[in-house]
């Protein structure tokens, strides 16, 4: 079993510091743009590569150290469906759920996903390895039905590979 990433184990009221690599990253953002608020997206994907999640603790110190309200960080947040405003697994499973793939069968592989995890959409796996969360469009129509799997694109999927593609997460290969 994987042990959770360690900023899942931090509770989200704590006071989050930014780290040295963080305030580096976020600063050279900053010299490439006239507003602060330009850099949101790509200061909370930093974050995130860096502690998995973005907790409340995590919109604070961004907001403090780039000096762009607490408001804003917080709704681009909760807005850009990438960003985890909640621990996630170390594998996070994007089924396509747009139309051309629901067309092609994309509800099958959904559900063969929570079938076989035991999770239902925007949950993770009990040993916290794997987390389900259906994304809207992957811009791949044309070899619908489509999955991203932390960034690999799994293309014309059926349940056969879907069951697959889960075996070898768990290295269980079939």
């Amino acid at each position: 079993m994987t042990a959770p990433h360690e900023s899942q184990l931090i509770p989200t009221n704590c006071k989050v510091e930014l780290s040295d690599i963080e305030k580096y990253s976020i600063d050279k953002l900053l010299q490439h743009t006239p507003y602060p608020s330009g850099i949101t997206i790509d200061a909370l994907k930093i974050m995130q590569k860096h502690r998995g999640w973005i907790s409340d603790g995590c919109i604070d110190a961004l907001a403090q150290y780039t000096n762009i309200p607490h408001s804003d960080i917080d709704s681009v947040a909760t807005f850009y469906n990438l960003i985890f405003r909640s621990p996630v697994g170390n594998t996070i499973l994007h089924p396509c759920n747009g139309i051309s793939c629901e067309i092609m069968g994309s509800k099958s592989i959904q559900q063969c996903i929570s079938r076989t995890l035991h999770i239902q959409p925007g949950e993770t796996t009990a040993d916290h390895r794997v987390t389900l969360i259906p994304l809207p469009c992957l811009g791949a129509c044309d070899k619908a039905p489509v999955m991203l799997v932390n960034q690999h694109l799994y293309e014309q999927l059926d349940d056969q590979a879907t069951v697959q593609i889960l075996n070898e997460l768990e290295g269980h290969k079939s």
